[in-house]
C-alpha cells in the first residue's frame, strides 16, 4: 500500500534523527475501532533497539509525522501503539481516484503474466452432478475468477472420468432393463437417465448377490465376486479396451447423452471451461515417464515387473506407477496429464479442485513430479476442500440418495419464490422478471452459502437459512446492492461532479477505509486460494454500508456537496459489491 510505505520511510527518518539507529521492519496494522485513529503503528518490537519506553517513542514518531507528512492530521498513543489519524485531504484524494473506476482492485494480467491452470468438477458419466459436485464446482470457478483478477491468467479445465467399471456398470444396465430409451423418449435430461442405471445395476447385483448366498450357499465375499451381472460388466470393459465396435458405440452414445446433461447444469450454475480431458485420451498417458523415470532412478521395478517409488525419506510410502501387466494407475495417468497440460497451455502452475480425502494422493503426486526433475512442480496446489453434509446425513450416489444438483438449484429458486412473495415487495414485475429474480436469488443464496466458508471446513447446507434477507447471506448482500440502485435512480442531479474539499462524517471515512482494503483482499484471496475472503469482505462491506445508510441523510441533506459525495460513495460501493460477487460466481439485482 503507497500509504504505507510513506509512513514507514518518514517513521524511519524520525527514528534516525531522534536516535540515530536505523529501524529496518515495521509493524502497521489497521487501529482498532474503539480509538481514534485509522492505521496504527506498534511501537513495542522497535523497543529491542532504542533505549526508551513505548509511549515516549510514539509521542517522538506522532509529533514528527504530524509536523511532516500531510496525510496524517493527529495522533494518539495508547501504550505501545501509535494510532495515525489520516487528514480529510488523504482520503478524498483516495476517493476521487477510485470512484469512477468499475474495475477498482482488479489488475490485468500482463504480457508475461504466470499462467495458471485450474482444474474443477471432473465428474465420472455414470450419474448426474450433486451437491459435492457443486461446492466443488464453485470454488474452482471461483479461484480461477479470483486468480485472473489478481494479474494472473487462469486457464479453467476438467478431466472427464469417462471409462472404467463404473461406466459400463450403466452401459450393462441400460442394455439389460433400458428397453431402447433415450433422454427424447422420457423427457429426462441425459445424465439423469445414465445414473438411473447406474442405480439399477446396484440393485441388480445385490439381488444377485443374495440369490447366490441362498441358493449355492458361498460367502458374501465369493458371490460378490460371482455375481454373473459384475462378471458380464467386466468382460464388457475388456472389449471397450479391445475397440469392439458395439460397445464402443453404445460408449459414445451414452456418454453424450450425460455431457449434454451436464452442459445444463453448467448452464444453470454459470461456469464454463476453457478445455475438457477426457481419462479415455488419457490413461495411456505416463507410461512413456515412467520408464524414463525408471533410467534415471526415480522409479525401481519389483521381481512381478511392477514400478514403484520410495517416499519413506520424505515420511510417505511406496507407491506403485505401473502394475505388473504394465497397464497404469491412476498416479501414472495423473503425472502424464500434468505434463500433458503444460504441453497444451503456456502454465505455470496448477490448482486441482479435489477433497481432502484424496489429500496423500496429491503430496505424492507433486513429489514425484519433483523428482522427475519439473520445475513448474513447486507451483501445484491441491485445494483441498471438505465435505458438504445435510442435516439428513450423508449421500450415496450408487444406492441413489444423493442431492442432484438440478433439483438443488430448482429448490433453491422455489425458496427464493416463496420468500419473496411472503414479503411482497415485488409489484410492478413481469413474471419473467420475477422468475429471473427468484433464479439470480437462489442461486445467490446456494453460492454464497458455500463460498463464505473457509474451503478446508465440511460445511452442513442448510437451504432455507442460505435465503434468509438478513445476517451473513447472498440475499442480503444483494438487497444492499439494489438498495444503492434505488438511491442512483432518486438522485435527480448530476452527481458525478468533482469534490475538491470535503469535511468527511465519520462513517463516511470508515466506509471508504474498507473500500480501501478491496484490493488487498484480492491479492490475499488468490494467494490463499480462498473464496471465502472476498465473500466475508463482502460482508463487512455492506455491514458497515448499512450503518453508514442509517446514520447519515444521503439525499435529503441539503448541502450538495454531501449529497454529491453520499450518493458517489454509494455508488462507489455498489460496484465493489457487484466486482466481488462477479469473483464469487454470483449476480446482482438492479432492483428487489
Amino acid at each position: 500500500m503507497k500509504l504505507q510505505s510513506t509512513l514507514a520511510a518518514h517513521v524511519k527518518d524520525a527514528v534516525k534523527k531522534t536516535y540515530d539507529v536505523e529501524i529496518e521492519n515495521l509493524e502497521f496494522q489497521p487501529t482498532r475501532k474503539d480509538f481514534e485513529g485509522d492505521i496504527t503503528l506498534v511501537t513495542f518490537p522497535m523497543l529491542r533497539q532504542l533505549k526508551t519506553n513505548p509511549v515516549k517513542l510514539g509521542e517522538e514518531i506522532g509529533s514528527y509525522l504530524a509536523e511532516n507528512v500531510t496525510e496524517v492530521s493527529g495522533f494518539n498513543v495508547v501504550k505501545g501503539f501509535l494510532n495515525i489519524v489520516l487528514s480529510d485531504a488523504y482520503f478524498l484524494d483516495f476517493f476521487n481516484e477510485m470512484k469512477n473506476r468499475e474495475d477498482f482492485g482488479i489488475i490485468p494480467a500482463a504480457e508475461n503474466a504466470q499462467g495458471i491452470m485450474v482444474e474443477y468438477s471432473s465428474p465420472n458419466t455414470n450419474k448426474p452432478l450433486h451437491l459435492g459436485h457443486i461446492r466443488n464446482i464453485l470454488l474452482g470457478f471461483s479461484v480461477a475468477e479470483i486468480l485472473s483478477a489478481a494479474g494472473n491468467k487462469s486457464y479453467k479445465t476438467q478431466i472427464i472420468n469417462d471409462r472404467g467399471i463404473h461406466i459400463c456398470k450403466s452401459m450393462l444396465a441400460w442394455e439389460r432393463f433400458g428397453n431402447g430409451e433415450t433422454p427424447e423418449s422420457t423427457g429426462l435430461k441425459g445424465d439423469k437417465l445414465v445414473g438411473n442405471y447406474y442405480v439399477k445395476f446396484d440393485q441388480e447385483y445385490k439381488k444377485e448377490i443374495s440369490e447366490l448366498m441362498e441358493i449355492k450357499g458361498i460367502s458374501e465375499e465369493a458371490a460378490k465376486a460371482e455375481a454373473p451381472i459384475l462378471v458380464e460388466a467386466k468382460q464388457m470393459l475388456l472389449k471397450w479396451e479391445a475397440g469392439d465396435p458395439e460397445v464402443v458405440a453404445l460408449w459414445e452414445k451414452m456418454n453424450q447423452w450425460v455431457y449434454n446433461g451436464f452442459e445444463k447444469t453448467y448452464d444453470a450454475l454459470g461456469v464454463d471451461f476453457d478445455k475438457n480431458y477426457y481419462e479415455s485420451d488419457t490413461y495411456l498417458l505416463g507410461k512413456d515417464v515412467v520408464n524414463q523415470g525408471l533410467e534415471k532412478g526415480v522409479f525401481y521395478k519389483k521381481e512381478d515387473g511392477s514400478v514403484w517409488i520410495d517416499l519413506t525419506d520424505e515420511g510417505l510410502d511406496e507407491k506403485i506407477v505401473l502394475r505388473s501387466d504394465g497397464t497404469a494407475v491412476y498416479m501414472t495417468q495423473d503425472i502424464g496429464t500434468a505434463i500433458q497440460r503444460v504441453k497444451d497451455f503456456d502454465i505455470n502452475g496448477m490448482v486441482y479442485t479435489v477433497g481432502n480425502e484424496q489429500d496423500y494422493h496429491f503430496k505424492v503426486l507433486f513429489l514425484i513430479l519433483k523428482k522427475l526433475g519439473f520445475d513448474w512442480a513447486d507451483y501445484l496446489y491441491h485445494l483441498s476442500y471438505g465435505m458438504v453434509d445435510l442435516p439428513s446425513g450423508k449421500m450415496k450416489s450408487r444406492e441413489g440418495t444423493v442431492v442432484d444438483a438440478d433439483d438443488l438449484i430448482a429448490e433453491m429458486t422455489e425458496t427464493a419464490r416463496n420468500i419473496s412473495e411472503e414479503l411482497g415487495k415485488l409489484e410492478g414485475y413481469t413474471d419473467v422478471e420475477k422468475e429471473e429474480l427468484y433464479q439470480m436469488i437462489g442461486l445467490g443464496a446456494l453460492k454464497y452459502y458455500i463460498l463464505k466458508v473457509d474451503p478446508k471446513k465440511r460445511i452442513l447446507f442448510n437451504p432455507e437459512e442460505s435465503v434468509d434477507f438478513q445476517g451473513n447471506t447472498g440475499p442480503f448482500i444483494q438487497y444492499t446492492y439494489a438498495r444503492i440502485q434505488s438511491i442512483i435512480r432518486k438522485a435527480d442531479f448530476d452527481f458525478k461532479k468533482l469534490i475538491e474539499d470535503y469535511q468527511f462524517h465519520e462513517k463516511e471515512r470508515s466506509l471508504i477505509k474498507q473500500l480501501q482494503l478491496y484490493p488487498e483482499i484480492i491479492q490475499l484471496a488468490a494467494e490463499n486460494h480462498s473464496p471465502a475472503l472476498i465473500a466475508n469482505y463482502t460482508y463487512d462491506l455492506v455491514k458497515e454500508f448499512n450503518s453508514f445508510y442509517q446514520n447519515v441523510t444521503i439525499l435529503g441533506t441539503e448541502d450538495l456537496s454531501e449529497k454529491t459525495l453520499r450518493v458517489q460513495l454509494a455508488n462507489s460501493v455498489g460496484n465493489v459489491i457487484k466486482s466481488s460477487f462477479n469473483l464469487l460466481g454470483i449476480q446482482v439485482p438492479e432492483r428487489m
